[in-house]
Order: structure tokens, then C-alpha cells, then sequence
């Protein structure tokens, strides 16, 4: 891909990827996840193992974000698959390192070594299972888990939001305890200030906005909010629990008598559990006209799980999150 091609046609990407939902605003799509693309496109491409890419839509997303210098593919699976998915895609391997490995397990194991020995910076999902993949990434052996949870976060760009919107945990932390949902909480606020929000505002949510006994949701969120006045949570602002519609909207906050610094201008939004968090990621991709990309976070290396529905945007603007969080930018001068 030529210099000329490059960065510029970063927004027409994403734009043109995003669901056709929507028309009034339609314009908006993928403009601010554009943006992150365009800044880590300044900085050198991120050395990542791509699990299993023996399909073409996973190895496609990849050499889309190669060509675009956002990352540098290291491409691990068997080597007759992988250039057969090439073949069939038209895509050039020249020049590009394949770690020929028998089957997905052994590709997933073999990423998750090259991560520990600082070999890959990270790791992207190919075409196999998440849980295979995690189980390489998340056994003691490997070495790249941390004291922390991992968790996943959405980062979502909706064009009727006003701006980034995080959603966690949707893909991994199935029915998360009160400590669980520290980390999750914590590494949202982590991957939202290394994307640039100085201060991020996180919405625990529940179905209502009043502490109930009956919902563990709500008070959990009210222990959260508490552990971050005493610096157990830091780097952000906590509020819950919150209602969706006030966590993202001051009009439905100040009609139900909220004051909250956090309450229709969220950062972060908090799912008591995984069902909740998948349903409502996916309902503002195929319903809100949204557009989304997501990171693992929590280990030693960014993990992008990729989905089979993703298309190239979300691939490459996974890689920009990955970016920021292996190395976020530095406190300003």
C-alpha cells in the first residue's frame, strides 16, 4: 500500500464498515475510532501474534492493519492453512514471518510464549475458539497473567453518544463478585486514560438508581463507588448505581432529581454481569448505528478478540487500542 493511501483513507474505513443504521447521523460513524487509528499510525507497528489466522477474514483483518502500520504480524498456525487463506484472499505473504504449528492449540500456546519472552507485544484472536485462546493466555504457565481480573472492554463509537463510550465486561467475566468487578472497573478506567480521557467518569449500572437490598447489582455498585473514595479503585470517577438512561443522558438525570458528575456523561459503563454487557454492545452496533472495537485487558500484553463478525474497521481500530494500552502516552510536559 502506497504512503498516499494510507492514513487518509483511515476515516472512509471505518465509516464505510459501520452498520447502515441510522441515516440521520450516519456521517458520524467510526469518526472518533478513526481518530485513535490515525494517531497510532504515528507510532511503530506493534509486533503481534496472530493466532490460528487460517481463514480469510482473520488473516484479511490482519494485513489490513500491517499494510497499514499498525501492527507487524507475526503469523502463527499451520503453514498450508494460513496460504490457502491467502491464496483464496488474494494477499501477498511475502516478507511476512509464519511460525508453522500443527493446530490451533499449538498456536495459541506458542503465542502466549512468544508474549511472555517479550517476542510479541500482542496477541490477536484468529480463527479459533476465545476459550481456547484464553485458556493458553490465562494458565498459570504462561506468565502473562497479572494480580489482576482480565476483563474485556468495548470501546464503542455510537453517533448519538457525544463521544467514546467504554462497555465492560461483555465477553469474558461471566457473573463477576464484588472484587472481580474492582478489576474490571479498574482496567476500563486504565485503557480509557491511555486513550487519552484524563479523568474517566464510570457508570455502574443497574435497572434502577437506588441502592435495593433485593439487587445485588445496586449494591455492589454503591461498595464501588465507596472503594473508590478510598483509593482502592483510582484514576476515575465513580457513580452507581445508575440507570442506562441516566448514565448516558443529564436530561433523564436531571428529571429523576440526580446530582452526579458522572450521570449523562459517562466514560465508562459498568454491566453487572456478562449478558447484560453483551446484549448491550451488540444492540448499539446492529441497532444504534454504532461501531465498536475491543480490547483484553488485565494481562501483560493487550489481547484483541476479535470476532468472526468484525469487519477490517473494528480489526484496525483493536490494533489502536492495543497501541495505547501496551504503551500509553506519557503524563503531558
Amino acid at each position: 500500500m502506497t504512503d498516499e493511501h494510507r492514513p487518509q483513507d483511515t476515516t472512509a474505513l471505518i465509516a464505510a464498515a459501520a452498520p447502515g443504521v441510522g441515516e440521520p447521523r450516519s456521517w458520524e460513524k467510526g469518526l472518533r475510532l478513526a481518530a485513535l487509528v490515525e494517531r497510532a499510525q504515528t507510532r511503530n507497528p506493534l509486533r503481534t501474534a496472530i493466532v490460528h489466522p487460517v481463514d480469510p477474514l482473520s488473516l484479511r483483518g490482519a494485513m489490513v492493519a500491517a499494510e497499514a502500520r499498525l501492527i507487524s504480524p507475526l503469523l502463527i498456525g499451520p503453514r498450508g492453512k494460513i496460504e490457502a487463506a491467502a491464496e483464496a484472499c488474494g494477499i501477498n505473504l511475502r516478507g511476512h514471518d509464519i511460525v508453522d504449528v500443527p493446530h490451533s492449540h499449538a498456536a495459541a500456546d506458542c503465542a502466549a510464549a512468544l508474549a511472555h519472552e517479550g517476542r510479541a507485544a500482542a496477541v490477536m484472536k484468529g480463527a479459533l475458539h476465545t476459550d481456547e485462546l484464553l485458556h493458553a493466555l490465562f494458565c498459570p504457565e504462561s506468565g502473562l497473567r497479572t494480580d489482576r481480573r482480565a476483563s474485556h472492554v468495548f470501546v464503542v463509537d455510537a453517533p448519538a453518544y457525544h463521544k467514546l463510550l467504554l462497555v465492560t465486561d461483555a465477553a469474558v467475566n461471566i457473573r463477576p463478585d464484588l472484587q472481580q468487578k474492582a478489576d474490571i472497573v479498574q482496567n476500563a478506567i486504565d485503557l480509557a486514560r491511555a486513550i487519552g480521557v484524563e479523568r474517566p467518569k464510570a457508570a455502574i449500572l443497574s435497572a434502577v438508581e437506588t441502592v435495593n437490598p433485593r439487587m445485588t447489582a445496586t449494591l455492589d455498585a454503591a461498595a464501588l463507588c465507596k472503594m473508590a473514595e478510598r483509593e482502592q479503585i483510582r484514576g476515575g470517577v465513580l457513580d452507581g448505581p445508575l440507570a442506562f438512561d441516566n448514565a448516558i443522558s443529564a436530561e433523564a438525570a436531571r428529571a429523576k432529581g440526580l446530582v452526579s458528575a458522572v450521570a449523562g456523561d459517562a466514560d465508562i459503563l459498568v454491566a453487572p454481569d456478562i449478558e447484560v454487557g453483551n446484549i448491550l454492545a451488540k444492540q448499539m452496533d446492529y441497532l444504534g448505528g454504532a461501531i465498536a472495537a475491543g480490547l483484553l485487558t488485565g494481562l501483560h500484553v493487550p489481547v484483541m478478540l476479535t470476532s468472526r463478525a468484525d469487519g477490517d474497521a473494528a480489526r484496525m481500530a483493536s490494533c489502536a487500542l492495543a497501541h495505547f494500552y501496551a504503551a500509553p502516552p506519557g503524563p503531558p510536559a
